[in-house]
């Protein structure tokens, strides 16, 4: 018997809100739809078309606001301003809307000459009106990113439970295109990172005597942080884009929708392969990024300071602890998590136009790599007494 799909969070609808025209005459009765909230209605684009909207509903006397999925204050002092400070000649609306148009009747003052207030020109009140919206914004951003995150542990458990119905083939394709495609770029800038490096150090270590010690030097800083770090961030630029950008133009071409209506989950299709493939990606990425850079390294100092790779090869196991190892690659696994589901998350919020998939590739890349270094930066606090 085939498991019901899972219902999918991403999914739960989140119109825009619009204005449509029914009635009999056809056009004499105006319906709002949507969502009539202060986020919806802050931003600018929305609120033209929606102003637009309303200035050719001016000769309709009746309004249905039923079909409204939600509306607050904000919403509702919109329409109040429209109707000109009076209520229509015929409205529709529910028991829960009804309180607060009273509420907004009452404590807005009457306009006498009907018209509609504009908005204010004062700078330091449009300053913390963008504050607000983008406050607003992340708020949004970190909720919806929150509920991916649970989602994918729903999704991992039915997978757990059902392991032959997995998208295993998803899986492995995303684990190609993600992990071993990236070798050769990872491997040529983690070369060339350890070659600076070394050179860098050979400088200073020179001048004191100390050349057997940029063994110790570059195999903690190339094994711990750079190496993972260097890894994660190439990673997120080229396959986290990728990720937002696959997802997007998904949106663009209606095939989102398509799967919602034949009810495939999109985190249980979209999100947790992508997420599966990056987190066994990752750690290999990681640590072949580090050993190329442990090659440029190695390559560096016995040119500058004459240190012999084997020597090199022969002192790298005592300088640098197991320890340092297996923190790099657990990391490396939480940023492979992380970056995917960065990179579905603004995928998933890509509007069905290409301005709106070019704004979420690039919100992507820039996310990825910020988080990136945050985790980073939190592993190296909690974990400064391991291996070193």
């Amino acid at each position: 018997m085939a498991a019901a799909p899972s219902t999918d969070v991403s999914d739960l609808p989140d119109p825009s809100p619009s204005l449509s025209w029914r009635g009999d005459p056809p056009g004499s009765c105006a319906v709002p739809q949507g969502r009539w909230t202060a986020s919806a209605l802050a931003d600018r684009r929305v609120a033209r078309g929606l102003r637009a909207a309303l200035a050719g509903a001016g000769a309709s006397a009746a309004w249905d606001l039923r079909e409204l999925l939600h509306i607050d204050h904000v919403g509702a002092q919109l329409l109040w301003n429209h109707w000109g400070g009076r209520w229509p000649a015929q409205l529709d609306l529910s028991e829960q809307q009804r309180p607060m148009f009273e509420r907004v009747a009452r404590l807005t003052p009457a306009l006498h000459d009907g018209s509609v207030p504009g908005p204010c020109a004062d700078g330091a009140a449009q300053a913390i009106d963008r504050l607000g919206q983008r406050v607003i914004d992340g708020l949004g951003h970190a909720r919806d990113y929150l509920r991916m995150q649970g989602q994918l542990l729903l999704d991992l458990g039915r997978l757990a439970r059902s392991p032959q119905d997995g998208p295993w083939r998803d899986v492995s394709g995303h684990l190609y295109q993600m992990g071993a495609t990236a070798l050769p770029i990872t491997a040529l800038v983690g070369f060339l990172i350890g070659v600076v490096l070394a050179y860098l150090m050979a400088l200073q270590l020179r001048q004191f005597g100390a050349e057997a010690f940029i063994v110790n030097i570059l195999g903690i800083s190339l094994i711990r942080e750079l190496g993972p770090l260097l890894a994660a961030i190439l990673v997120a630029g080229r396959s986290g884009s990728a990720i937002t950008a696959q997802i997007g133009v998904m949106r663009v071409t209606e095939e989102l929708d398509a799967m919602r209506v034949m009810g495939i989950a999109h985190g249980f299709r979209l999100v947790m392969p992508r997420a599966l493939a990056l987190a066994l990606a990752m750690p290999l990425i990681a640590v072949w990024t580090s050993l190329a850079s442990l090659a440029g390294g190695m390559l560096s100092s016995d040119l500058a300071l004459k240190v012999t790779p084997a020597f090199f090869a022969e002192s790298l196991p005592s300088a640098v602890e197991p320890a340092n190892l297996g923190l790099a690659v657990g990391k490396s696994v939480v940023f492979g998590v992380l970056i995917a589901l960065v990179g579905c998350h603004y995928g998933l919020r890509v509007k069905p136009n290409t301005e709106s998939l070019g704004q979420g590739t690039t919100a992507s890349v820039v996310t990825s790599i910020t988080v990136v270094i945050l985790v980073d930066a939190l592993f190296a606090i909690l974990f400064k007494d391991v291996g070193i």
